[in-house]
């Protein structure tokens, strides 16, 4: 290999992509999507009483939380600042934010299947369908197009 082909970092700053509104006074943001392999990395930013639609993902999925709470609805541990969390494909749960201002990173492969409550699939959410919506958000609060890394 050569100097030439050696890959190079890529990188944002904080400020570089913008939250954006997800409701309830959450909020998101789209760090990478890498659509070939399926992967999708997101923050977001919770605030208490808000929950995730009961899913089951067709990937692993990868957590760490850096502050708050939150705690799957099936289950008895809480995610809390420093917990980092590994959902294997196939898992089902229902995410409920239990303080404010709660941020996790997500690291997600496949998509996320939302079940109704007699267990059919609803909707499905995945990497691409994600930043479509990320970037359909900020246009509607009147940001620029979010440099997302897309490698």
């Amino acid at each position: 290999m050569t100097m030439l082909e050696i890959p190079t970092a890529i990188h944002r700053a904080d400020d570089d992509l913008p939250w954006v509104d997800i409701g309830e006074g959450s909020l998101l943001k789209v760090l990478q999507i890498k659509e070939r392999e399926g992967l999708w990395v997101i923050r977001n930013r919770f605030m208490a009483g808000y929950q995730v639609q009961t899913h089951k993902h067709t990937g692993p999925v990868y957590a760490f939380t850096t502050s708050g709470a939150w705690r799957y609805k099936e289950s008895d541990f809480v995610n809390r600042a420093g917990s980092f969390l590994y959902e294997p494909a196939g898992s089902v749960h229902t995410l409920q934010c239990i303080e404010d201002d709660t941020h996790v990173w997500f690291q997600m492969y496949g998509a996320n299947l939302n079940l109704d409550d007699d267990g059919n699939v609803e909707s499905v959410f995945d990497g691409a369908g994600t930043l479509a919506a990320y970037y359909m958000l900020c246009e509607a609060e009147g940001l620029p197009k979010p440099d997302v890394v897309l490698d």
